[in-house]
């Protein structure tokens, strides 16, 4: 689990590396007058070095995971310059937002239908040591579960409801909630590595191109029935208002057989997709 530390102040550190760096450097000088010297030196560098190895320096929106001979000590999440027991050992981790741009994947739908999608993915580091010790390479891991994700999120719904009409949500016309699904299910996958998922969205979506005409042919019918239903059933509505108008206001009376010429001569004018043309009779319908 992970732990927050905050070491000592660097800076202190800091003057005593520069001033082991004067004194070496003052004993050399002395060496050939008090050959006794040399000792002074190596001991003012090994101390140097010493401390120059507890510095560390953590940049904003950044950590260091803390290990000491194998064993995890905390995490500093703190900016600026620290001074640690020389002998951990760091390990730097970002903790900036990373965005992720999956791949286009072809993959198949509920109903099997050979499409492509790509998923945009906002992440970062939640837990520093998880992100260190559970998994091997975070980033990668992130990776290759987030194109696991975006699989298994295409298997489970249809691409539209052309052929599952009773689906509830679908890839094209599910929107948030597709989305919000996605999101949920990179938290799980991702949650192992401490990995946090901002934000998850569908970035494209289409069908596969060697479907892609047939299944666009297949919308414009689609299309093109829907819009004739409703034509068919506007001019029924507007042709029985019409007979009934016609009845109601004593216009003209009608047997069966003009109603049905006119029916049919009203349902033209209505559901064709050019202008009528008009026929003047100049005799009677028997005729």
């Amino acid at each position: 689990m992970e732990k927050i530390v905050k070491p000592v102040s660097g800076y202190l550190a800091l003057l005593l590396v520069l001033g082991a760096l004067a004194a070496s450097v003052y004993f050399f000088t002395e060496v050939n007058e008090h050959p006794v010297m040399v000792t002074g030196a190596i001991i003012s560098l090994l101390v140097m070095f010493f401390l120059l190895k507890g510095l560390m320096i953590v940049q904003p929106n950044h950590s260091r995971v803390l290990n000491f001979f194998g064993k995890y000590s905390g995490t500093v999440k703190a900016n600026g310059l620290f001074f640690i027991n020389p002998l951990y050992s760091t390990q730097r981790i970002t903790l900036r937002a990373h965005n992720l741009q999956g791949q286009t994947l072809k993959v198949n739908d509920k109903m099997g239908n050979p499409i492509e999608i790509g998923a945009v993915i906002v992440w970062q580091v939640g837990d520093t040591y998880k992100a260190a010790y559970e998994v091997d390479d975070y980033d990668e891991y992130v990776k290759i579960q987030s194109e696991a994700a975006v699989r298994h999120l295409a298997n489970s719904f249809p691409y539209d409801n052309l052929e599952d009409q009773h689906a509830l949500i679908t890839l094209r016309d599910g929107g948030e909630k597709v989305n919000e699904i996605l999101e949920k299910e990179l938290t799980e996958r991702l949650a192992p590595a401490g990995i946090v998922i901002k934000e998850a969205r569908i970035s494209h979506l289409a069908y596969a191109q060697e479907i892609a005409g047939a299944m666009l042919q297949r919308q414009q019918a689609t299309a093109i029935v829907a819009a004739r239903f409703k034509i068919v059933e506007g001019a029924v509505g507007m042709v029985e208002l019409a007979l009934e108008m016609l009845s109601k206001k004593e216009i003209v009376h009608l047997d069966e057989e003009r109603k049905a010429a006119m029916v049919s001569n009203l349902m033209v004018v209505l559901c064709g997709e050019r202008g009528a043309t008009p026929v003047l009779n100049t005799g009677t319908l028997y005729q």
